[in-house]
C-alpha cells in the first residue's frame, strides 16, 4: 500500500534534484565561459559529485532499516550482534509493554510508527519526504545527508543569484522566468533544511529526539523520571554516542543508572 507513494516521492526527489542540477551546470558554464574563468571544468565537477551524493545518502537514508524493533528481540536480547548489552531488569515502577500494534515488547525510547507498520528503536519523526522513519539507525546518516543538501542548495544558490541581472522590463521577466523561480525554490528549500538541521543538532546534543521532545508530558518514562531529561549525559557525549556509536544502546540501563543519582 505504502509502496506507490514512496516510489512517486523518491522519483519526485530524484527529478527535482536533477533538474535543478542540469539546470545550474549549464547557468554555471556560460556564466565561467563569459569571465574566462580558468580551471572551469573543477567547479561544475565537484558540484556533480556533490548532487550525486546528496541523492545517494537520500536513496540509503530512505530505504535503511531506521531500527525495527524485531519480533523475538527480547529473546536474544543478550546474543544480538546488534545489542551486546542485556537489557536490565525494569523496577515496578516503570512496566515495559508491548505494542498494542504489533505485539512486540518495546524498548525504551521505542514507538510504533502506524505509516511504517513497525515499532523503531529510538524513535524520532516519520518523514515523508524519505517515505521513512527515522530511528536509531539511520538518524546519524539522516543528519549527514541534510548537511550535504544543505551545501548542494547555498552553492546552487550562489550560481543562481550570480546568473540574475535584475532589470524592470517585461522582456528581462520572461527570459529569466525560470532561473527567478528556480532561484526562489532554493532559498525556501535553504530555509527549510537549515532549520531542520539546526533543531536536530540542538535535540541531539540534549539527547532527545523530536517525539520526545514534543510529547514530553505523554511518554510514562519521562513523566516518571525525576530527571529533567534522564538520557542526557552532556553535550559532547551525547554527540559521540549519536554519531560515533556502531551498537544499538540499552536505553534503559542509562535511564535507571541517571535516576539513581543523587541529585
Amino acid at each position: 500500500m505504502g509502496a506507490r507513494p514512496g516510489l512517486a516521492v523518491r522519483a519526485a526527489h530524484t527529478g527535482l534534484s536533477a533538474g535543478l542540477a542540469l539546470g545550474l551546470l549549464r547557468l554555471q558554464r556560460d556564466l565561467q565561459e563569459q569571465e574566462e574563468e580558468h580551471g572551469e571544468l573543477l567547479q561544475p565537477l565537484i558540484f556533480v559529485l556533490l548532487v550525486l551524493c546528496s541523492v545517494l545518502l537520500y536513496f540509503k537514508v530512505s530505504l535503511m532499516d531506521p531500527g525495527f524493533v524485531k519480533d523475538d528481540e527480547e529473546v536474544k536480547a543478550g546474543k544480538s550482534e546488534e545489542q551486546s548489552m542485556v537489557i536490565p531488569q525494569v523496577p515496578s515502577g516503570i512496566q515495559m509493554r508491548r505494542c498494542g500494534y504489533c505485539m512486540v515488547k518495546q524498548p525504551m525510547r521505542a514507538r510504533h510508527c502506524q505509516l511504517c507498520q513497525h515499532c523503531v528503536r529510538r524513535y524520532d519523526h516519520h518523514c515523508p519526504w524519505i517515505e521513512n522513519c527515522v530511528g536509531e539507525k539511520n538518524h546519524p546518516l539522516f543528519i549527514v545527508y541534510l548537511s550535504v543538501q544543505l551545501v548542494v542548495l547555498l552553492w546552487g544558490g550562489h550560481v543562481a543569484w550570480s546568473g540574475l541581472h535584475f532589470e524592470q522590463s517585461w522582456d528581462w521577466l520572461q527570459h529569466n522566468a525560470l532561473l527567478l523561480g528556480s532561484f526562489l525554490l532554493i532559498v525556501i528549500f535553504t530555509i527549510v533544511v537549515l532549520l531542520l538541521l539546526i533543531s536536530h543538532l540542538y535535540l541531539i546534543s540534549c539527547n532527545t529526539t523530536t517525539w520526545e521532545f514534543m510529547s514530553h508530558h505523554r511518554i510514562s518514562y519521562l513523566r516518571q523520571s525525576e530527571l529533567e531529561n534522564p538520557f542526557d549525559q552532556g553535550v559532547l557525549l551525547n554527540l559521540w554516542r549519536f554519531f560515533c556509536s556502531c551498537r544499538l544502546t540499552a536505553w534503559e540501563k542509562i535511564y535507571f543508572h541517571r535516576n539513581s543519582e543523587p541529585v
